[in-house]
């Protein structure tokens, strides 16, 4: 049996469901990308401020698992750690190699685009100008679409909501593609308090509407993480026509992915890097119209990822390695940057409890040896 012996003297027997299915293809009814993590070269110094340094076939093969399952990938986003240990150089080779893995299986990729090859700390606004440029270039060479990031930089020196609109637009013209703009919430980083000129969301919101009304052409959609689902489906149903919503919200996509009878979003997830079986086979349910299968597939692994994004939330990519590691995805539990530290001993025990509960350990026994090594060693 599979008996995972948890902190505490509980002892949880895992379950032997079976893989999920792959699906023939991608998603007909959605667009989906999965915001891929990266998995560190456990023998190299990967310290807190040291150079991340990779172990690129198993980053790769896991962007293959992605694509396997007919997810897109969002490459070099905040799910692999940007502004949290991996750096720009290891983000150029990042993309450059994603990209190229992409277009040899077919497989659907988006890369962010940042300003962190600045140095932390101010800068001038004609600074955050080149540094997105640079990056904005970099991902085009690549040959992914870019995903225009919020940048740390500009929150710090922007004056105003004309400062926003000045930059993106001129961002939007220097892209051949369109591209996916990015409203990342404070719960994911707090830097970037009164990102789009203002710390009212309604009024940031009308920067961001204006920006998009004056490039609809330019702009695939815009890339929501504010974990407000009400807010979203607002800013969705007022936005042109082929513009997309895509939902980062991770407590509640499955309804923002559901939709109503108004709308709905798409998605780009962090938790789609964990979840990526369960999340085809519910796009499948949802592309012959079972609701019923879609919901039933998708309400277990709801409690799994508000756990794995519970505040503070930015350390969220701690549980989707820690889970990529049970699946067997790679070998170890080590991460750029030291960050395997970012969680606890009973937040990982309730995450493989719920992660079991939603059917995402594809082999027990290995999952509960490596499990009873982990608390063997932590928990003693």
């Amino acid at each position: 049996m599979s008996i995972v012996n948890l902190p505490g003297g509980r002892r949880l027997t895992l379950s032997t469901q079976g893989p999920w299915a792959k699906p023939a293809g991608p998603p007909s009814s959605r667009v989906a990308y999965a915001a891929a993590h990266v998995v560190a070269d456990p023998l190299a110094e990967n310290a807190p401020g040291a150079p991340a340094v990779l172990d690129w076939e198993t980053t790769l093969a896991f962007r293959r698992h992605l694509w396997s399952h007919g997810l897109g990938v969002a490459e070099a986003m905040d799910t692999a750690q940007r502004g949290m240990g991996l750096d720009y150089a290891a983000t150029k080779e990042l993309i450059r190699r994603s990209a190229a893995s992409a277009a040899a299986c077919g497989g659907k990729i988006v890369a962010g685009v940042a300003t962190d090859q600045l140095a932390p700390g101010p800068a001038s606004l004609d600074q955050v100008r080149s540094a997105y440029a640079e990056q904005l270039a970099d991902v085009l060479t690549a040959g992914a679409a870019p995903v225009l990031m919020c940048s740390r930089h500009m929150a710090a020196t922007a004056r105003d909501a004309d400062d926003y609109l000045r930059i993106y637009g001129e961002l939007l013209e220097q892209s051949d593609k369109p591209v996916v703009l990015h409203w990342l919430g404070t719960a994911f980083d707090p830097a970037l308090e009164g990102y789009w000129g203002s710390s009212d969301v309604d009024k940031a919101t009308e920067t961001v509407l204006e920006l998009i009304n004056s490039n609809p052409a330019r702009v695939d959609g815009i890339k929501i993480s504010l974990l407000d689902a009400d807010h979203e489906i607002r800013l969705r149903r007022r936005l042109p026509e082929g513009v997309r919503l895509y939902t980062g919200d991770d407590f509640n996509y499955p309804e923002l992915i559901r939709g109503d009878e108004r709308g709905y979003s798409d998605a780009l997830l962090g938790i789609f890097a964990a979840i990526a079986p369960a999340a085809a086979a519910a796009f499948a349910a949802l592309d012959r119209g079972d609701l019923a299968e879609y919901d039933r597939i998708f309400e277990p692994t709801v409690p799994l990822s508000r756990h794995i994004f519970t505040a503070p939330t930015f350390y969220y990519k701690t549980g989707i390695v820690f889970l990529a590691w049970l699946a067997g995805h790679q070998e170890h539990f080590t991460m750029v940057g030291g960050l395997q530290s970012g969680r606890s001993v009973p937040h990982f025990a309730k995450l493989i409890e719920l992660a079991d509960a939603a059917g995402l350990l594809p082999d027990p026994s290995l999952a509960a040896h490596r499990a009873n090594r982990f608390f063997e060693v932590m928990a003693g």
